[in-house]
């Protein structure tokens, strides 16, 4: 009689092990330009797939195409391979998803940043303009200059609705803010090119830009670069027209080298992240206590968005069409951490957590275009 209960314990056991091994749900994701790990978009989506892995126990696997031309490829073998929900991240991929979509009406599909016309895809698209809009306003509250820049990656639609929030956003907190924005390119490759973002955020600075926005992808990585070489910007390379008229950061402690490169009549320059919290790009000299130069980031919420889509397929609850995440669905937003919360004063967050409910109650209609 033990031994009988034991062979059918084990055989329960194994019984058990296959039925997960066939309900585990199992989730591709096809990456767009700049990589999995490009700090920004990708890598957004990317956490929140790692999430689901660690708390939902599903299986992912990842497609990071070399050249466009593959992407229908790798997104049609997650099909052949039976997977239960494939991710196309980004609008570049929307081609490719609803083709293969349409090649397999069974099975689940998701894409992030644009609509796709096949029913078993969901399309989570995000209200972009809205998180723009309160880092505008953090970028007027603080700027020295009362210019501020805006650098977008590709020129296309849905980079205008940064831009259009951002721009809105800062003047709504400072009425004769001036913004100056410009694009890294036409083509899919703005996304991954430093170099023209860094020459483009130098030319920004010779205008006076002191805050400069960037929502450009991997290109991103050369506003970054570049202020980390400048540092500051100087009240003698002021163009003409524009002057000094605050010094928000004096007291915040500054590493030797900020002090040395920027003695005299100067003031800290800044970036703001997007997608991901890039806050931490910002500190130079590895000590979060001093002058940290990401004033904040526009939390693009790829993570959550993503995270949600494959709940609902685990859970049975799959919907296709279009999901919009804005401030209300925790979709978008701003980030403060312990590398920018010397920046932002609380009196700032509390001014900004108010236009942010009003926001969200209908009460500030945020411009997209």
């Amino acid at each position: 009689m033990k031994k009988m209960l034991t062979i059918g314990m084990i055989a329960a056991a194994a019984a058990a092990s296959v039925a997960f091994a066939q309900t585990q749900v199992r989730v591709g994701m096809a990456y767009d330009a700049g990589g999995k790990f490009d700090k920004s978009f990708n890598e957004s989506a990317y956490n929140g797939a790692l999430r689901a892995v660690k708390t939902l126990g599903i299986q992912e696997k990842d497609f990071e195409p070399s050249d466009p031309s593959q992407v229908v490829q790798g997104i049609r073998a997650f099909a052949t391979d039976g997977f239960d929900l494939t991710i196309g991240v980004g609008f570049n991929n929307n081609a490719s998803i609803t083709q293969v979509a349409k090649e397999n009406p069974d099975l689940y599909f998701g894409l992030i940043d644009d609509v796709s016309p096949a029913s078993n895809v969901a399309s989570l698209t995000f209200k972009e303009e809205e998180g723009s809009y309160l880092v505008g306003y953090l970028a007027a509250m603080n700027t020295a200059t009362g210019v501020v820049g805006f650098i977008g990656g590709m020129d296309i639609p849905l980079i205008h609705k940064f831009e259009a929030g951002y721009t809105a956003g800062a003047k709504a907190a400072k009425p004769g803010i001036k913004v100056v924005a410009q694009y890294v390119g036409t083509t899919p490759d703005a996304w991954n090119n430093p170099g023209k973002a860094k020459e483009i955020a130098s030319g920004m600075r010779a205008k006076g830009a002191d805050i400069i926005f960037s929502a450009a992808g991997a290109s991103g990585k050369g506003l970054q670069d570049y202020i980390k070489q400048v540092q500051c910007i100087k009240g003698n390379q002021l163009p003409a027209g524009v002057k000094f008229s605050s010094d928000n950061f004096a007291k915040v402690p500054k590493a030797a080298g900020y002090a040395a490169a920027c003695a005299g009549n100067t003031r800290p320059m800044f970036f703001i992240g997007v997608d991901s919290d890039q806050n931490y790009l910002g500190d130079f000299d590895g000590k979060p206590g001093t002058m940290n130069h990401g004033l904040t980031s526009m939390m693009k919420r790829v993570d959550n968005a993503v995270y949600a889509l494959i709940s609902d397929v685990k859970g049975g609850k799959f919907k296709g069409g279009q999901r919009v995440f804005g401030l209300k669905e925790n979709g978008v937003g701003y980030a403060v951490d312990q590398y920018n919360k010397a920046l932002i004063t609380s009196t700032q967050i509390a001014k900004v957590e108010a236009v942010k409910q009003s926001i969200i109650a209908g009460k500030i209609t945020v411009p997209s275009k």
